[in-house]
């Protein structure tokens, strides 16, 4: 019997909590949704989005701007990164981690891959000690976390300072410590389909003071900085104020608005029902043949809003019709292996801006088998028991 075509939206999106609505609402009829005003008044729903934020981390500053790509780009900028500086990062991540780099005129440095989707350590100690690069834009990649301890060990030798890319991180940490907090700053997402949905935002994080101060100039406070809840005193950008440019990338109060109900005690309760989601996936996943789903540490927090999984001894033929075969189900599967950038899914080949090509043994090995499916909270028991058995049908369609 043929399995029926699922008629599920992956892409589907919980409906934002009624007190951001009415929030948003209220901004409108007021037309106030830009976050500074020249006159007095209550903190703006920008402000008051950071101060929340930065006190749900336990760290001292938290900036608001337009994207996370923004936030990682002032991340690098703030921290002191040159034009020309090579800046060491993930091979397997997405756009907007090298768009940074190039952004800020660095040269990326790309690190291998590890069989479990995280950076290889083995290949960070090597090049860290190889290249120069005094700074790691690390990429916890679709909610994949790497050994913090072994890899805070490594940048402490070499003399490295690290910025978190966390987008897909929000409330997962390793050991007990929150990702976005081992490092000099952390950068996180509001876009849709992240952890807090404003359709589009970044939420820098850091308990340094010049970061915080030079990241506030770079996102556009004029000199309005002064309206800032969570940030330095007045001496620290008396320092920077006449030096650094405004690059406009800060949030509107609108998209704060959105984000600051879907904080606390919501994004806790996501997390939790977004790693239900993955357990009962993965559980109807563990016997599908040329299917590998890898084993997650005990010291890993994951937040699994997504779901990876590798192809194992399948031809690159046959790995595409597995894909179409799970399209054709009613699964969108996104296969990191394919030959060309699509949506939103590219890989270090296709950054074509960066130059030479680098050594990166695993990659190809690794990525090229790689799949990738959205996890959206909408999803029932019954339908990811639906999906597992469209996956199952769909390999034994191709490799019986």
């Amino acid at each position: 019997m043929q399995n029926p075509r699922l008629e599920l939206d992956l892409t589907e999106q919980e409906p934002i909590p009624q007190s951001g609505v009415e929030a948003a609402l209220a901004l409108m009829r007021s037309g106030k949704l830009h976050r500074y005003g020249e006159t007095g008044g209550k903190p703006s729903e920008a402000s008051a989005l950071e101060a929340e934020f930065a006190q749900e981390l336990g760290v001292r500053y938290c900036v608001a701007m337009n994207s996370c790509g923004s936030t990682m780009f002032v991340a690098l900028k703030a921290a002191g990164v040159q034009p020309g500086d090579a800046i060491l990062s993930n091979c397997f991540t997405l756009a907007p981690v090298p768009g940074a780099i190039a952004h800020a005129g660095a040269r990326p440095v790309l690190v291998d891959v590890a069989d479990d989707y995280t950076i290889d350590l083995d290949d960070l100690e090597r090049k860290a000690a190889s290249s120069g690069a005094k700074t790691l834009l690390l990429s916890h990649m679709r909610g994949h976390i790497c050994d913090m301890e072994r890899l805070s060990a490594i940048c402490r030798r070499f003399d490295v300072q690290m910025i978190e890319d966390s987008a897909h991180t929000m409330g997962a940490g390793w050991n007990g410590k929150l990702t976005g907090t081992w490092g000099r700053a952390g950068c996180f997402s509001l876009q849709s389909y992240k952890h807090a949905n404003s359709g589009e935002g970044g939420l820098l994080v850091t308990d340094d003071d010049d970061v915080a101060a030079q990241a506030i100039l770079f996102s556009g406070s004029y000199m309005l900085y002064g309206s800032h809840l969570a940030r330095p005193g007045d001496e620290v950008f008396e320092r920077w104020k006449y030096v650094t440019p405004n690059f406009s990338m800060r949030m509107s109060n609108l998209a704060a608005a959105l984000a600051r109900p879907q904080l606390g005690a919501v994004l806790a309760d996501r997390c939790q029902r977004w790693n239900q989601r993955y357990a009962w996936i993965t559980s109807g996943l563990a016997n599908v043949p040329h299917l590998r789903v890898p084993v997650r540490p005990a010291k890993e927090q994951y937040v699994a809003s997504s779901i990876q999984f590798s192809l194992i001894d399948l031809t690159r033929e046959e790995m595409a019709r597995f894909v179409a075969a799970c399209a054709e189900r009613g699964v969108h599967i996104k296969w990191f292996g394919a030959d060309d950038p699509v949506g939103f899914t590219s890989v270090w080949r296709h950054w074509r801006y960066f130059g030479e090509p680098q050594s990166l043994p695993n990659a190809d090995r690794i990525l090229g088998g790689l799949c990738d499916m959205r996890l959206p909270l909408t999803l029932s028991a019954d339908d990811c028991n639906a999906i597992d058995a469209s996956l199952r049908a769909a390999m034994q369609s191709i490799a019986p």
